[in-house]
């Protein structure tokens, strides 16, 4: 772990100073969004800082919710809203979320002009699959890539995987990355009690892709063993949602699968306060906040063993684990978590002890209000005192 030490690029202290928190302000940046969105919302109010030693957390839309080519324009005007900042003195930092594809080239503007105006960056790769992007690039792309990575302060990640692909692949120093885990906020809506009713409800949260597992999932929920009477799947997410509604009908599950179409943080809440398990069996994820939510309100997880998953998860103890591609096996595994109610209520138990200890939005507040403090010289204050931050690796 890094000494604490004087902010290496921080610009001198002005009152009213801010971090601009930036990624695409829309839906269309999904998890990436929803996480940046939830620092903004766990803040203090701007009244509270401006009277603390503190700086106020801001979005900064770099893609906007229109098409590619109406992008440019708003990533245009992040760029002079970042250089307005700089020259009054109170902006102290940029905080990028980053993934892959064109969020990489966006991203990577963004922070090569703060690199040219003086401005600190902190770079937060949220990416499932930049590993596989970044090796499909051309060798000068790479080399551009590797640059870009080399001139943030520090770079933050989900877990271990990406901390060795940003070090071994992308030649960033050690000492300037740290992993962080998101968090997720206390849920808003009262649980629902078990046993209060005979249906079982299974929730799927995300875009509907082929990547998330969604035709294997519906695969799945058509093979035999289901009480289908007594079922209840709900899929929340956008995406191709009539494709999807036509395979249901044709595998004959229509009567107990419903489509929700995209849903706000609201309904989502909703939806999650009444599921007695949330399965989600990607074949890439990084480390997906629906089930980080999920933990959070005491919900049993069923999911693939991918990406950052099964360095914080483990089968059996706080989640089940089932083989991506594997329909029998994504099948098995529901069934199990639905029929064996013992199993059900320990993974409950140990899923929502494991947000408390290490998911929870005040403990990752802290932890980014740290890497802000050391990196921009200045950080957010957060609505309710946090507790000590998380160990960051080095």
């Amino acid at each position: 772990m890094r000494s604490e030490s004087l902010p290496r690029t921080a610009i001198s202290e002005r009152e009213g100073r801010y971090i601009y928190i930036a990624c695409p302000w829309t839906p269309i940046g999904g998890g990436m969004f929803k996480v940046a969105d939830y620092l903004i919302q766990a803040q203090a109010s701007s009244s509270a800082i401006a009277s603390a030693d503190a700086a106020e957390l801001r979005p900064l839309d770099t893609r906007g919710g229109a098409n590619a080519v109406y992008s440019f324009w708003v990533l245009a005007t992040a760029l002079a809203r970042i250089a307005r900042g700089r020259l009054s003195g109170q902006l102290a930092g940029v905080h990028v979320n980053m993934a892959e594809r064109l969020s990489l080239f966006r991203k990577g503007a963004v922070i090569v002009a703060c690199r040219a105006l003086g401005v600190p960056v902190v770079l937060h790769l949220h990416a499932a699959q930049l590993h596989h992007f970044y090796h499909s690039l051309p060798r000068l792309l790479q080399a551009l890539t590797r640059w870009v990575f080399s001139l943030p302060a520090s770079c933050v990640v989900l877990g271990s995987a990406a901390r060795r692909f940003v070090i071994d692949d992308l030649g960033v120093p050690q000492d300037r990355v740290d992993i962080v885990f998101n968090g997720v906020p206390e849920p808003t809506h009262a649980r629902r009690i078990a046993g209060e009713t005979a249906v079982q409800r299974v929730l799927f949260v995300g875009n509907l892709s082929e990547r998330k597992g969604v035709s294997d999932l519906l695969q799945a929920l058509a093979l035999p063993g289901f009480d289908t009477a007594q079922l209840e799947v709900v899929l929340a997410g956008g995406g191709d949602v009539e494709a999807y509604e036509a395979k249901a009908r044709e595998l004959g599950i229509d009567g107990f699968v419903r489509f929700a179409g995209w849903s706000d943080q609201q309904q989502v809440a909703r939806l999650m306060a009444r599921a007695d398990v949330l399965v989600l069996p990607s074949y890439d994820e990084g480390l997906p906040l629906v089930i980080l939510e999920a933990l959070a309100n005491g919900v049993a997880v069923v999911c693939s063993p991918v990406g950052e998953i099964p360095s914080v998860l483990q089968d059996g103890v706080n989640a089940c684990f089932v083989q991506p591609g594997d329909v029998a096996d994504i099948a098995a595994g529901l069934q199990q978590v639905l029929q064996d109610e013992g199993l059900r209520s320990s993974l409950e138990h140990n899923g929502r002890a494991l947000y408390e200890q290490k998911f929870s939005i005040v403990r990752f507040f802290s932890s980014v209000a740290h890497i802000h403090q050391r990196d921009f010289g200045v950080a957010g204050r957060p609505l309710r005192a946090p507790s000590a931050p998380q160990d960051n690796a080095a």
